[in-house]
């Protein structure tokens, strides 16, 4: 599993016509499954993104959580993390998991991260044409892979 954090001022998504979430400060996370991800991919990247300090204390140093700063978060699924670039021009994404593999591990992580950081999380739909809008702020940006656990 790849996920991107994005650490926020605020970030929106939009899925054409009438749905539309939004959060303050907190975490836009890009959320990329492949077909070898299971529960311990979820538990592991549940617990690191609950506990990692992305935000800054009063000295200015990163060394808050996203439950320190009482943070949001705004959870996509994107298989295009996915992609593979090495041949040609047009990128292959043959390891990203299938949509009825991929669907039921994204709505366990959504679940996980909502019981990792005591709160709700928000979600644009699985699979749909969304439009995300977000202020990066610092800009902070992450990139964490399950299966090289970093």
């Amino acid at each position: 599993m790849r996920i991107l954090i994005q650490r926020v001022k605020q970030a929106s998504v939009r899925v054409e016509p009438d749905i539309h979430r939004s959060i303050g400060q907190g975490f836009l996370l890009l959320v990329g499954i492949e077909s070898e991800d299971g529960p311990e991919d979820i538990q592991w990247l549940a617990h690191k993104i609950a506990h990692i300090r992305l935000f800054n204390d009063d000295e200015g140093r990163m060394n808050r959580s996203i439950m320190d700063v009482q943070g949001s978060l705004l959870v996509i699924s994107q298989f295009t993390l996915h992609a593979s670039t090495r041949k040609g021009h047009r990128p292959s994404y043959i390891r990203a998991a299938p949509p009825d593999l991929a669907k039921p591990l994204y709505e366990t992580l959504v679940q996980a991260l909502e019981t990792a950081i005591g709160r709700s999380v928000m979600t644009g739909v699985f699979g749909a044409d969304m439009q995300v809008a977000l202020i990066n702020d610092g800009p902070v940006t992450i990139w964490m892979d399950s299966k090289q656990r970093e």
